[in-house]
């Protein structure tokens, strides 16, 4: 009894020292706005996930993140013989948790079809078991009614497309036409889709980017090969439930993977000019001059095809001070592609360099 009590109290212990640690993620606020770092794809034992649901809470936290939310499947419960159904099972479970970690929890569930529509997931309702319907059309519409977020999941996913690429069905052009699809996935899990950047632009959708997580998150993203877990930068106005949501809405978000960025450009780079900083040269001898690039953000930027003779390429180092010598026949500003900032299907961000 004794030995029994013992582990009891050391795995209390252990659960409080999961919440005790939050990691900073260095990622700056545009002009007027607070960036969140959100995961809105996640599952847990109430659907196919393997995860009791308030530890998608502890991990949240201890990632840094600002926004989660669960969306356990509405038409699949493989643990049905174990655990009893129940559509709201993990919103009810984590409210007070998310309370206790500050983070914002959207209520979430995944509508879950075969190509075409294919999965999307539905954010900001109020009861995931009235989306219980026989058509997925009946279906949306009940999200909407509830003022849902609709969000394309792994468009390029190839258990329903084959070919990796994402493709638009009759049935998405009627959800876009009726103003009920809202978003699309460009990053799921491990992969991303270039297309999408198209589909959001030419439709004017929300970017995405989620984990899809069914396991354990620090086992899924371990170091050196993922920095980070995959997130959505959503910039809104407040750090509040409500201004999360009227952001999504407006489609102010850019996905967060593998130190990569992808989005549209009225986002990306007003959003790279706040994470570096050009300062005043500092030195020149006969034949160069020297100044410093700052990076104060998390994300490495990878500035490529600089014009002869300045340098071809930069790399401007995560949380780093990067020494530039330049030659006096360049003249400023210096102009770059950022490899790693993705702003439409064959475009990457082009930048300046003003000393």
């Amino acid at each position: 009894m004794k030995k029994l009590i013992i582990i009891v109290l050391l795995l209390g212990s252990t659960v409080v020292l999961t919440y005790s640690q939050k990691k900073i993620v260095n990622l700056p606020d545009l002009p007027g706005y607070v960036t969140l770092k959100c995961d809105f794809h996640l599952h847990t034992v109430f659907s196919d996930g393997n995860i009791w649901p308030t530890m998608r809470i502890a991990e949240a936290y201890r990632n840094g993140l600002d926004a989660i939310s669960i969306t356990d499947h509405i038409e699949y419960s493989p643990k049905k013989d174990y655990i009893p159904i129940d559509h709201n099972a993990a919103w009810k479970i984590t409210q007070n948790a998310a309370k206790e970690a500050n983070l914002i929890l959207v209520h979430g569930a995944e509508i879950t079809r075969d190509m075409p529509p294919g999965h999307f997931n539905a954010l900001f309702i109020n009861d995931a078991s009235a989306l219980v319907k026989d058509s997925v059309i009946d279906v949306v519409e009940e999200a909407i009614r509830q003022g849902a977020f609709i969000q394309w999941n792994h468009p390029g996913w190839n258990a329903q497309q084959p070919d990796g690429i994402p493709r638009m069905y009759d049935i998405h052009y009627k959800l876009i036409e009726k103003g009920w699809l809202h978003g699309i996935e460009f990053f799921n899990d491990s992969e991303y889709y270039p297309l999408v950047l198209t589909f959001c632009r030419k439709y004017n959708l929300a970017v995405m980017g989620n984990s899809d997580n069914h396991w354990v998150i620090s086992e899924d993203y371990q170091q050196p090969e993922n920095t980070n877990r995959p997130m959505t930068l959503v910039f809104a106005k407040e750090r509040t439930h409500d201004s999360l949501k009227e952001a999504m809405f407006a489609g102010r978000t850019l996905v967060y993977f593998k130190d990569m960025l992808a989005g549209k450009e009225e986002y990306a780079k007003p959003f790279f000019y706040q994470c570096i900083s050009v300062g005043k040269v500092f030195h020149q001898s006969d034949n160069n001059i020297y100044f410093e690039v700052t990076n104060k953000s998390d994300i490495p930027f990878y500035l490529v095809n600089g014009a002869a003779p300045a340098p071809e390429y930069i790399t401007l180092a995560a949380n780093s001070v990067t020494r530039i010598v330049v030659s006096k026949k360049v003249t400023s500003p210096l102009l770059y592609d950022v490899r790693n900032v993705l702003t439409g299907e064959n475009e990457v961000l082009k930048v300046e360099l003003k000393y």
